[in-house]
C-alpha cells in the first residue's frame, strides 16, 4: 500500500492503548511519518505532553496554543530545525502540536457563546469543576467538539488526536453518544451529534490501537476494539503491535563451543553461563512473542503494524526516526 494513500483514509487518527504500550510514540512516528509523505500535520494531546515534545526534541512546554514540533523538510530531505513557533495551517511536511484540556474547551466553548463574562466568573470562584461534573459527558464532548472544529476547518491535513489509557478512552469516545441520548435539545445535544457523525464516519474518524506483544495488553487491545466498533461504532484502522524483538536464530547453541567454532579465544569463566543465561531469557520473550501475535491476529482480524523493541533508555528524533522507517516498511507491505 501506498504511504499516502493509508495516511489519507481518514481526518482524524485517533491513537489509543493500555498505559506504557507506547501509545504516544506511535502517535509521535505516524505524525513524522505524515509530515515525511508531504502533509501538515496536528498532534492533539489531552494531558501532560511531555513525551510527545521530547520525540520532537522540542524542548519547550506544550499548551493549549499551538506550536511547530517539527520544520518542513529542508533541501537534504530532512526536518529542518524546530523554533517552537505558532504558525497557521497548511505547511506541506511540517507537524504542530498542542494540548487540548476539558477546562479551556469548556472556557473556549462559553466564550464563544457569548458567555464570556459567565467563564471569567467561573475561574474566579473556582467553580468551573461544578459545571463540568453537572452533565455526565460534557468535558468530553467539548474536547472532541474542539477536534471537529479543528477538523471542519481544515486546521491540517491530518489530525492525530494522542487519546488517553484505553479504559478512559472507552469513555472518551463514547460519552458523545450518551450525551445526546439523554439531552434533549439545545446546543450541547446539537454539539454531542456532530461528534457522533464525526466518530462514526470513516472518511472522518479512526481508531489505531497500540499494544505490545503480552497477554495482558493484547487481551485489553481484543476487548477494546470491540468495545468501539459496538459502542461508538468508530473504523478501526491497523493494530500496531510495539517494543516486538527481532527474531534471532541459534539461540540453543552452546556459548562456548560457538566461540571456538568462530575462531574466538577460550570464554573467561563464568562468561558462558552468562551468555546461556541471557540467551534462555530472549529465547522465552520470542516464544511469547510469537504466540501472543499469533493469538491477537486470530481474535482480532485487523491489519497489524510492527515497532521494533529500542534498547535505549531514552527516545528521542534519532529513535523516532527509526519507527518512522519500520512504520513505512510495514505500509508499504499491506495489501
Amino acid at each position: 500500500m501506498e504511504v499516502t494513500g493509508f495516511l489519507r483514509r481518514s481526518n482524524i487518527v485517533v491513537v489509543a492503548g493500555k498505559g506504557g504500550v507506547g501509545k504516544t510514540t506511535a502517535a509521535a512516528a505516524l505524525a513524522s511519518l505524515a509530515a515525511d509523505a508531504g502533509l501538515d500535520v496536528l498532534v492533539v494531546a489531552l494531558d501532560d505532553a511531555s513525551g510527545l515534545a521530547a520525540l520532537f526534541g522540542y524542548e519547550g512546554q506544550l499548551g493549549y496554543d499551538e506550536v511547530v514540533v517539527r520544520q518542513p523538510n529542508g533541501p537534504d530531505g530532512n526536518p529542518t530545525a524546530v523554533d517552537g513557533s505558532p504558525a497557521s495551517a497548511g505547511v506541506p511536511g511540517r507537524v504542530r502540536a498542542r494540548v487540548l484540556t476539558s477546562d479551556a474547551a469548556l472556557l473556549e466553548y462559553l466564550g464563544t457563546h457569548g458567555l464570556g463574562r459567565f467563564a471569567g466568573r467561573l475561574v474566579r470562584t473556582g467553580a468551573l469543576d461544578v459545571v463540568a461534573t453537572a452533565i455526565p459527558g460534557i468535558r468530553e464532548v467539548l474536547i472532541l467538539g474542539k477536534v471537529r472544529q479543528l477538523e471542519e476547518a481544515g486546521a491540517a491535513d491530518l489530525i492525530i488526536l494522542d487519546a488517553p489509557a484505553t479504559g478512559h478512552a472507552l469513555r472518551f469516545l463514547s460519552s458523545s453518544g450518551g450525551l445526546a441520548d439523554a439531552a434533549r435539545g439545545g446546543p450541547l445535544r446539537a454539539q454531542a451529534d456532530q461528534v457522533v457523525a464525526m466518530l462514526t464516519d470513516p472518511a472522518r474518524c479512526q481508531v489505531v490501537l497500540v499494544t505490545i506483544p503480552e497477554e495482558t495488553p493484547v487481551n485489553e487491545a481484543v476487548e477494546t476494539a470491540f468495545r468501539l466498533e459496538d459502542e461508538v461504532g468508530v473504523a478501526l484502522g491497523p493494530v500496531i503491535v510495539n517494543c516486538c524483538y527481532p527474531l534471532l536464530a541459534h539461540l540453543d547453541e552452546d556459548p562456548a563451543r560457538a566461540a571456538v567454532a568462530a575462531g574466538l579465544p577460550p570464554l573467561p569463566p563464568g562468561v558462558a553461563d552468562s551468555l546461556a543465561r541471557a540467551a534462555a531469557f530472549r529465547r522465552a520473550r520470542q516464544e511469547l512473542q510469537l504466540a501472543q501475535r499469533a493469538r491477537l491476529a486470530e481474535r482480532l482480524p485487523l491489519e497489524e503494524l510492527e515497532l521494533p523493541y529500542l534498547f535505549t533508555a531514552e527516545l528521542g528524533a534519532t529513535e523516532l526516526g527509526r519507527l518512522v522507517s519500520e512504520l513505512a516498511t510495514g505500509i508499504a507491505a499491506l495489501p
